[in-house]
């Protein structure tokens, strides 16, 4: 069989994969839970459904009441901003994430794209913009339930491209890369895990790399072994409820052996296709991004493709 009939292939059976596990198409609402949208790997100046996916966040943020968006990295292609003045902050996200629902804080990590330009300058346009939040180049915060400051959620923001090694010996990424403290990230993430106050229900980890993937070229790829080997260990051993990331162009959810549960959305402006492993729940090549609603005893996500439609829903109960 042809190399490219195969790829259609795996890509057609993902889909009907996915679509099969829920009837119901169209979003849930959780009007007394935190409700936050994920997207991420979007930054195309409008382009490649950048625009359409853009709409639909806009509306599906409105009909959940969105309380923020987090973005997981490649927020701007192909290399990044220069600075936080780049012109991409225009037309790549002013101009595209332009309604009122989605005029709430944004909270994004770094991929590798946004390292091939000024990845600082990210930083520094936190303190532009009134929606854009990136205090560090890695950052937690922690958000109440339904306004109870005794019900939390804890999001730790990683910067995972340092924890790739062949990364420093990047002609593109090496640069920066450098400027990383590698080891103190690590620090600050097991001490942000490990002294989480009691109020703290749910603990989220956001990066741009997953650990785990079925996307065809990475599914053992340097990468994506690379922050497996630096990070699996910790989350497992601090009991992290669930790892969000980007920069595979398409919707999953895994389920390796453990407590923590791998998502990916990282389809808001490229879809690419997509294959099936034995941990896959979720795994589909198509256009959107993904709801989160947050509990005190239960955790809904919703994959919603750019049509509006709820391709997925999973419930993670205490």
């Amino acid at each position: 069989m042809p190399k490219i009939a195969f790829r259609v292939l795996i890509c057609t059976l993902s889909i009907n994969f996915a679509t099969a596990q829920t009837k119901d198409t169209s979003v849930k609402k959780f009007p007394n839970a935190l409700n936050f949208i994920v997207m991420g790997d979007w930054g195309r100046f409008g382009e490649d459904h950048q625009i359409p996916v853009a709409k639909q966040m806009a509306i599906t943020a409105k009909d959940i009441d969105r309380d923020f968006i987090i973005s997981a990295g490649d927020n701007f292609y192909p290399v990044g901003v220069a600075s936080e003045y780049d012109p991409q902050w225009k037309t790549s996200f002013e101009d595209i994430y332009k309604d009122f629902s989605l005029h709430w804080n944004w909270y994004s990590v770094l991929g590798n794209h946004d390292y091939a330009g000024n990845p600082d300058a990210q930083v520094a346009y936190s303190k532009i913009s009134r929606r854009w939040n990136m205090p560090a180049r890695y950052y937690s915060k922690t958000f109440d339930i339904n306004g109870d400051p005794s019900q939390q959620v804890l999001i730790a923001f990683i910067d995972t491209n340092p924890l790739i090694p062949e990364f420093y010996k990047n002609d593109v990424y090496g640069k920066n890369v450098v400027s990383q403290d590698t080891t103190a990230q690590k620090k600050w993430l097991v001490k942000t895990l490990s002294t989480a106050p009691k109020s703290v229900k749910w603990k989220l980890v956001v990066g741009h790399h997953p650990l785990f993937t079925a996307t065809l070229k990475r599914r053992e790829s340097y990468d994506t072994k690379a922050v497996r080997k630096s990070l699996k260990a910790l989350l497992d051993k601090y009991e992290v409820d669930a790892y969000i990331a980007g920069h595979d162009h398409d919707l999953q959810h895994l389920l390796p052996e453990g407590k923590t549960h791998y998502f990916v959305s990282g389809s808001a402006s490229e879809a690419t296709p997509i294959d099936i492993l034995p941990i896959s729940k979720l795994a589909v090549s198509e256009y959107g991004f993904m709801v989160f609603s947050v509990l005190a005893n239960s955790l809904y996500v919703q994959a919603v493709n750019e049509k509006g439609e709820v391709i997925y829903t999973t419930e993670v109960k205490k």
